[in-house]
This record gives structure tokens, C-alpha cells and sequence, in this order.
């Protein structure tokens, strides 16, 4: 695929926030990602609308791809560091949230308590569902299969559990104002689904975004376990416990090594996770400007070839201390 995107320059010590706060968000390099997601969207759905069957194989493609940026951006505007203007992030994470099929305030605030909870499993929303705990055979056969038959089972669970369960959400974030701003949020979009729908029509919706959503869940899946799974964190099994400071937090994580037009023209730099965690104010397109190198970062292709030959139960409910895989 190419060469890979070079690792954060050889340093013994990792740069305070200080030294890297000059590393800010660039109106001119947000509206150029933005504008390369919405110039790419269209040319997929363009090429899918032809009845080439060739034209409509590489819109999928092109989608997939597309829709993955999409998610990138989101994650970019909920952090608010694709743009230096803060107003923007607003407007543009609930386009990205449309295509990302993840509500932008839900996103935007379960986030926020992943970073802050990072390295404490049961008190991070997004690892709770993977504390370790019996299966039944009927779900280690599900989770077994779907992993290794890359079928998107992760991508689907952490969407559905995470951002549009309002149960859930509200345990989260008990304030009453918060409460209806997030129910607001997944209302506003099952709306908008059901408009889409019902104006092109399902057959016609499922023709042009059907195999490019199921694609770019299908690259979600590594990408996402790739970040914290099957990394020793702890547990607080109930007890009061501090937050680890964000500086502190590459342990609990991995990176993954992409080529250079993958890491930073589709993901900016989300590959760079470590990175990311310590400098979480730092824009993923400057990641690689942090002079750090991270210990647990390793090519996207070696993460992925052995990951998928271990079985789903051991790489999402156990970490390399407890399988002895070095993953």
C-alpha cells in the first residue's frame, strides 16, 4: 500500500502540554479535510448512481473510504480541534455525525468521559462492555465468528451502546438539560434517516450507501480495537479512584502505523492514538509534528494479521498479560 507514515521523532521524555500548545487548529487545514470528505462523498454517490457495474463497485469503494473520513472529522469536532474558529465545530460535527451514523452530542460528551476514565475499564462507557465476565457458548460463538469473518459486529455495538442507547445516556449524565439535549440529538436523527428514506426510497438508498456503510464498518472494526483492546487497564471495582492525567495515558493504548496518504489523508493521524491521548488538544493532522516516540505503536498490517488469528473472546476480554499474546 505504500510506505507507511513516518513515527514521532526520538525523544527520552515526552514534551509538556507547553511545549507542544503552539501546535493549534487551522481554519485553512479543517475546511480542506472537510472539503476533500464532501468532494469525495459526491463523486461516490455520482459513481454509484451509474448503472456500470464498475463505476457503482468503485462509488462503494470511494464511499467507504469517505464515510471513515467522516468519522475521523467527528471525532476531530468533538474534540473541537479541526478548526480554530470553535464555532464551526458545531455545524460541521452534526454533518460528520449524519454520515458517521452517531448522534454529535452523544458523541461529544461519551467521549469526553472516555478520555477522562482512559486506563480505568469500568468506569470508561466505551470498555465497560468488555470487563471480563462468563459468556454463554452462543456468545463466544457470535463474537468468535464475526471476527473472524469480519463481519462488523464491533462497530455496530459500540454505535448502538454507546451514543444511541438513551437509557444508558441518561445514567451517564443525570442533569435534566443535558438529558433532553441528548434525546433531542438521536430523535433529530432518526428523523432525518426516515426523511432520507422515504424521499429516495429504501431500495434506492441501500444501492448507493448500502455496500460503502458496510465497507467502512468493516475498516472501523481493527481501527477501533485496535486502540485499547487487549491492553492491561484497571479496574476500581467500585471504589473512588482518580483519573489518570492525560500525559500519562499512552499505556493504556496503541497506535498503529498506516501509509502516509491512509494516516494522513483518510484518519489524520488516529492511528497515532498514544499521541492523541497525551496531547488530546493537539490537531490529528499535528500529531505527527509531536517530537515523541511512543512504545506501543507497531504496522497496521502486523496489529491486524495477528489480531485476527486470535480468537474474538481472548482479544476482547482479555489482555496480553492474562492470553501471553503479544498483541
Amino acid at each position: 500500500m505504500g510506505s507507511e507514515s513516518p513515527g514521532p521523532h526520538r525523544s527520552d521524555l515526552p514534551p509538556s502540554a507547553h511545549q507542544v500548545m503552539h501546535l493549534r487548529p487551522r481554519d485553512s487545514a479543517g475546511l480542506v479535510f472537510v472539503g476533500a470528505a464532501v468532494a469525495l462523498t459526491g463523486l461516490s454517490f455520482y459513481l454509484a448512481s451509474q448503472a456500470s457495474l464498475a463505476a457503482w463497485l468503485a462509488g462503494q469503494v470511494l464511499l467507504a473510504l469517505a464515510l471513515l473520513q467522516w468519522f475521523v472529522l467527528l471525532h476531530e469536532c468533538g474534540h473541537e480541534t479541526l478548526f480554530r474558529t470553535r464555532r464551526l465545530h458545531r455545524p460541521v460535527g452534526h454533518v460528520a455525525a449524519f454520515f458517521a451514523v452517531i448522534p454529535f452530542e452523544c458523541w461529544k460528551r461519551v467521549h469526553g468521559l472516555h478520555h477522562k476514565w482512559t486506563g480505568w475499564q469500568d468506569l470508561d462507557p466505551t470498555t465497560t462492555a468488555l470487563v471480563p465476565r462468563p459468556l454463554g457458548r452462543g456468545e463466544r460463538l457470535l463474537v468468535n465468528v464475526c471476527w473472524k469473518a469480519w463481519i462488523p459486529l464491533f462497530s455496530l455495538l459500540y454505535r448502538a451502546g454507546n451514543f444511541w442507547n438513551v437509557a444508558r445516556l441518561w445514567r451517564l449524565f443525570p442533569r435534566p438539560g443535558l438529558r433532553r439535549r441528548l434525546a433531542v440529538n438521536v430523535a433529530c436523527h432518526l428523523v432525518v434517516y426516515a426523511a432520507v428514506v422515504a424521499v429516495v426510497g429504501l431500495g434506492e438508498v441501500v444501492r448507493l450507501a448500502g455496500l460503502g456503510l458496510l465497507l467502512s464498518l468493516m475498516l472501523e472494526d481493527p481501527l477501533l480495537l485496535s486502540q485499547h483492546t487487549h491492553v492491561p487497564l484497571n479496574r476500581s471495582d467500585g471504589k473512588a479512584v482518580v483519573p489518570y492525567a492525560a500525559v500519562d495515558q499512552a499505556v493504556f493504548t496503541r497506535s498503529l502505523r498506516f501509509p502516509r496518504w491512509v494516516a494522513a489523508g483518510v484518519l489524520l493521524n488516529l492511528g497515532a492514538h498514544e499521541l492523541h491521548h497525551m496531547y488530546p488538544f493537539v490537531p490529528g493532522y499535528d500529531l505527527t509534528r509531536v517530537e515523541f516516540s511512543t512504545e506501543n505503536e507497531l504496522p497496521w498490517w502486523q496489529w491486524v494479521r495477528a489480531a485476527k488469528r486470535v480468537p474474538g473472546e481472548v482479544l476482547l476480554f482479555q489482555n496480553r498479560t492474562e492470553s501471553g499474546l503479544d498483541i
